[in-house]
């Protein structure tokens, strides 16, 4: 992949993480918690596609995201990304499954707010990353 489609497709999939973080408070402000849930997740799996867009590397699946991001950022020495990052993405995966298929989930207004702050921090990182690798201006 030549560098200028590499940093636009970072480019593209961080702007929809931005999207869907907006979307997630938008729904958080309605008291849609559960949909609110779900956009938060999204907007950290985006970031977090973005950054293995920088290494040229993709999953279709929720779980193939996490493993690559795992193996190549969490497993490797980073200074950008902690095991506490690893494992507040893991939960909120998890918060996300139950809040989408389990038909007795409840979905509280503290749990929401706190996956919402989750993709936020994460979307931090994945920003200040972006810059410091030269992917972002």
């Amino acid at each position: 992949m030549k560098n200028e489609d590499k940093h636009n497709l970072v480019r593209v999939r961080y702007e929809r993480a931005e999207e869907l973080l907006k979307a997630a408070n938008i729904l958080l402000k309605e008291e849609d918690y559960k949909s609110a849930k779900n956009r938060a997740f999204y907007s950290a799996e985006q970031a977090i596609k973005a950054v293995l867009s920088t290494i040229e590397k993709n999953s279709a699946t929720h779980n193939g995201i996490l493993s690559i991001f795992n193996m190549e950022f969490i497993h490797k020495p980073s200074r950008f990304f902690s095991v506490e990052d690893m494992k507040m993405f893991r939960g909120m995966g998890r918060i996300r499954t139950a809040s989408d298929y389990d038909d007795f989930y409840i979905a509280s207004k503290a749990e929401c707010e706190r996956q919402v702050e989750q993709a936020k921090h994460i979307l931090e990182k994945v920003q200040v990353y972006l810059k410091e690798t030269g992917v972002f201006d």
